[in-house]
């Protein structure tokens, strides 16, 4: 049996190795799966970030095939605000739009995590509930500058400079980093008791 991390986030990496720190000789191969991670009309923001992290585990397992009964487990973030969802910014004036409806105000991060053998897909879904600080034209230029937000939904990374944003969080602090330590746990052990 092989574990295989379905995604080349260095976050993603570090998370899942602290998940499995209790498991003899846990260890685990990397692939980076490539889907179209486009909403589909209408689609709930839970439902397609659940999608995704089946079809990046999906798709993993694909791409898994030279390893020893690959398991393989996919996850994707989403920042949800007013019903909205905020994915990567597309360029500095879309992480400027961002930021800016950010300020100030409690927004949802969903994490979905799925593992998969083929055989089955078990998911979980965490929802963590973020409210930033007011932010000046200032602070979100010099965040903007720093390069941060860019490959980070939302625009912002709550484990980096983003966090001075941060006033409180209410749910899962790892969730919003990128992988949901319980539930991935929970998702490990499940999958082990049925091998």
């Amino acid at each position: 049996m092989t574990w295989i991390l379905a995604s080349t986030s260095p976050r993603r990496k570090e998370l899942l190795a602290q998940a499995g720190f209790s498991y003899t000789g846990f260890n685990f191969e990397l692939v980076a799966p490539d889907i179209d991670e486009t909403p589909k009309a209408n689609e709930l923001a839970a439902d397609y970030v659940c999608r995704l992290a089946i079809e990046k585990a999906e798709a993993g397992l694909i791409l898994s095939a030279q390893f020893n009964q690959p398991k393989v487990l996919g996850s994707d973030t989403i920042v949800v605000l007013n019903g909205a969802i905020l994915g990567k910014p597309v360029d500095a004036e879309d992480a400027k739009r961002m930021l800016t409806m950010l300020s100030g105000n409690t927004h949802e991060v969903m994490t979905a995590v799925a593992l998969t053998d083929g055989q089955q897909t078990l998911t979980r879904l965490c929802s963590t509930h973020v409210s930033f600080c007011a932010l000046s034209a200032a602070d979100i230029d010099a965040y903007i500058a720093s390069g941060e937000p860019m490959d980070k939904a939302g625009a912002y990374g709550i484990q980096a400079l983003g966090g001075c944003f941060v006033k409180s969080i209410s749910g899962s602090y790892s969730a919003v980093v990128g992988l949901p330590l319980v539930e991935t746990r929970e998702l490990l052990a499940c999958m082990m008791q049925q091998n």
